[in-house]
């Protein structure tokens, strides 16, 4: 009798599918204008990057998209006279850089899965 072992796979190590997701849901709602809602996968990103072990190797980037997220939003809360929204109350320098930084998450993550 023979057995034959299964080969390994890289799913076990791949990045779970709610981080792909929370990852690709921040640049577009902050392109699509939805800022405010885009706390969540921010949240989701952060959070998920410290307590998920598969996941690790994203914690700065995570750290970075964060911190520039919470600046506007910390703006718009400390503001006498807050805009409607936080997109309307976003620098568009802040915005390039939050997307630029969600963007190199993406990129560190699909070149980790590939490795």
């Amino acid at each position: 009798m023979t057995t034959t072992a299964a080969p390994p796979t890289t799913s076990t190590r791949r990045a779970p599918l709610y981080f792909h997701v929370a990852a690709w849901a921040v640049p577009v709602l902050l392109l699509t204008e939805f800022a405010m809602i885009a706390l969540v996968p921010v949240l989701v990103v952060l959070i998920g990057s410290f307590t998920d072990a598969r996941v690790h190797f994203a914690r700065w980037w995570a750290t970075a998209v964060a911190a520039l997220y919470a600046i506007p939003l910390a703006v718009l809360n400390l503001r006498d006279d807050p805009a409607p929204s936080l997109s309307k109350d976003m620098h568009p320098a802040f915005l390039t850089l939050i997307v630029l930084a969600a963007v190199a998450l993406l990129v560190r993550l699909y070149w980790k899965g590939r490795r």
